[in-house]
């Protein structure tokens, strides 16, 4: 081993040490590792440019093992980008420090992604590598030709994520994906042999990886697996196997290097083995210009490439700057013709249609569910290992990985994935959606069969709590059209938030349509709105989402017959409602006492509109298996039902 590579990896050791052993907190173990890996990788192999991190044909650094984050922040220091400084070093876990605890996404920061969930990070990569081939199909390998190399622990790999992302890269035969294992064999808990005897080899091998394993502190051996994978015909993991701590003379190799500092005295004794006879935080200038000149070469790469790249940006820039607008007023005045009596999946079918006649950058999918979901269009061409010109990726039953993979899709490029699944099982989601949330992508989860009005496949299948977790995460706009123009504009509106992403749910049963005249305001875009008033004085304000938009209406013409009179307000989505101005919340609000709502699920999100004097007409339980009729039946949401209680409420007031 050279001393330049000692002493370029034990910059970044060091660095990581002193700034866990500042905090008081952080995971030092890692970082001290997967040092010597580090450095060949950024120094002989990695193409970035810190002076540009948005280039597009950089190669991607994905730190799944999010724990390690210091390994991240000290490379991008060291390497010279401006994201990260030394006194941010020294902040390490500090409140507003660009060094969290676990990397945090920051758009032109060199920070890929955000991790911490392990195993999300592999499912980034994914994305990231499918983006590649796209990009590549699409304008050619001299303008895009670049690798993701995501680093991964033994934790990143017992997540079931892992499992879904590591098959799903396999047959798509993603050769421009590698994967480094931090493979210490410690987990907090202490050996990984506590819990794991997995054949990691047969694992990989088995997904259609190439699997290579090398000692991860031999520079020489590191070198030639990587120079290997430079002309990979398949996804290859390096398996490195290294030593938790590296360089701790009590502390290495078990799980004390883990989770927390080393200790002052430990330090000490660290800087003495390794010979760094150098203060906390304090890296020599030869080193540092050295990490510099690493830094420096991608500049003269980036330059190299705009020559390709500028010869057809025109093209690139077309296709990145597609305007949907037109195609929404074309289909919103068709809708109007037609006045069909058909399910929202399907008016989101018919609208994808239109949306997909033209190359743009929407990429589609679905968890083995596109015939359900109506993700699929004829228009749709799908993606697989032979061709990457497609536009509809077939993710299997592995809603885990579509939607960390789409996450990655959205960091790559300006690509929008929309994948679909059934409602209830954005359970599985859930992770990778809070994560698009709190890095504002610009994501669409399609979610269909939303309600008991799916019917016979019964509770395991009928989401009832999930509308209300789901509204319950910050920056996610929760969608629920009550038929096809709502479900137009709810798609526009998708489309547009660029840095929210969106969740449309979708309904499987029949609905009439409510607005039956074309209108070209986008009335979705107020997230509530009225949209049927029995009378011009009312006594009573309906609130419904999706499906029970038309119950509630049905429930305004009952109660119209006994004299009390409403305005219908449909609610398509909660979030963009309560970002209105004063003025328009306190006229949908404030008209009248009396409030009711109705959602055939947990009412939760209601008490925001109705206050606490008004009424939920919801579900506090599990669905039933029956035809949907007799499940609204049962749980007694019916138009009878619900104005004989309601009129009673009123009457005695």
């Amino acid at each position: 081993m050279s001393k330049l590579h000692k002493d370029l990896s034990n910059a970044i050791r060091f660095l990581s040490i002193d700034a866990v052993e500042k905090a008081n907190s952080g995971h030092p173990g890692m970082p001290m590792g997967m040092a010597d890996v580090a450095t060949v990788l950024f120094k002989n192999f990695l193409n970035f440019n810190p002076k540009n991190p948005n280039w597009m044909n950089r190669d991607r650094f994905v730190l799944s093992a999010g724990h390690g984050s210091m390994l991240l922040y000290s490379l991008l220091y060291l390497t010279g980008y401006s994201s990260v400084n030394l006194e941010d070093i020294k902040n390490f876990r500090q409140l507003n420090s660009i060094c969290a605890g676990h990397p945090e996404f920051h758009p032109g920061s060199g920070i890929e992604t955000t991790t911490g969930p392990l195993g999300q990070g592999i499912a980034n990569g994914v994305g990231f590598a499918i983006g590649e081939e796209l990009l590549r199909e699409r304008f050619g390998s001299k303008i895009f030709n670049h690798k993701t190399y995501v680093l991964a622990g033994d934790g990143c790999l017992m997540e079931g994520i892992s499992h879904e992302a590591l098959s799903l890269a396999g047959h798509l035969c993603l050769k421009n994906l590698v994967m480094l294992f931090d493979n210490n064999s410690i987990s907090i808990d202490g050996p990984t042999s506590l819990a794991v005897s997995d054949n990691y080899k047969k694992r990989f091998n088995s997904y259609g990886w190439d699997y290579v394993e090398i000692d991860g502190h031999n520079e020489k051996k590191i070198f030639n697996a990587l120079k290997k994978v430079q002309k990979a015909k398949k996804p290859t993991v390096i398996s490195c196997k290294t030593k938790i701590g590296f360089g701790s003379p009590n502390k290495s190799g078990s799980e004390k290097a883990h989770g927390s500092p080393l200790g002052e005295g430990e330090v000490k004794l660290v800087r003495k083995k390794l010979k760094w006879r150098h203060e906390p935080f304090v890296i020599p200038e030869n080193i540092f210009e050295e990490w510099r000149k690493i830094g420096k070469s991608g500049q003269v790469k980036e330059d190299r490439w705009k020559k390709f790249y500028n010869r057809k940006k025109k093209q690139i820039d077309k296709i990145f700057s597609f305007n949907f607008s037109d195609i929404f007023k074309i289909e919103k005045q068709n809708a109007i013709k037609n006045l069909d009596t058909i399910a929202t999946r399907k008016s989101s079918e018919k609208i994808l249609t239109a949306l997909n006649e033209k190359k743009n950058m929407i990429i589609g999918g679905s968890a083995d569910l596109a015939g359900s979901n109506n993700t699929k269009t004829k228009n749709h061409k799908p993606i697989s290992r032979y061709n990457f010109k497609g536009n509809y990726i077939h993710y299997g039953v592995r809603e885990h990985a579509m939607c960390g993979v789409m996450n990655g899709l959205s960091l790559h490029s300006k690509f929008i994935p929309y994948g679909g699944t059934f409602l209830i099982f954005s359970d599985y989601c859930k992770p990778a959606i809070r994560l698009s949330a709190l890095m504002k992508l610009h994501v669409i989860y399609v979610m269909t069969h939303d309600s008991i009005g799916l019917g016979e496949d019964g509770p395991t299948h009928q989401p009832i709590e999930q509308l209300s977790g789901l509204r319950s995460i910050p920056n996610l706009n929760v969608f629920r059209p009550a038929d096809t123009t709502e479900t137009i504009e709810c798609w526009e509106l998708a489309l547009k938030s660029l840095d929210t992403p969106s969740i449309l749910a979708l309904s499987r049963q029949n609905l009439s349509p409510i607005r039956k005249s074309y209108e070209k305001e986008n009335k979705c875009s107020l997230g509530a709105y009225e949209v049927y008033r029995s009378n011009e004085k009312i006594d009573l304000t309906i609130f419904a989402s999706g499906s029970e938009v038309n119950l509630a209406i049905e429930v305004s013409h009952k109660l119209a017959t006994h004299n009390i009179y409403s305005k219908v307000i449909s609610v398509p989505c909660q979030e963009i409602f309560f970002k209105q101005k004063e003025n328009y919340r306190n006229k949908i609000l404030k008209e009248t006492n009396y409030k009711i709502s109705i959602e055939a699920g947990r009412s939760d999100t209601w008490s925001k509109f109705i206050g606490d004097n008004g009424m939920s007409f919801g579900i506090e339980n599990f669905g039933k298996s029956a035809p949907y009729k007799d499940i609204f039946k049962d749980f007694k949401l019916t138009a009878i039902e619900i104005s004989n209680k309601t009129k009673n409420i009123i009457n005695k007031n």
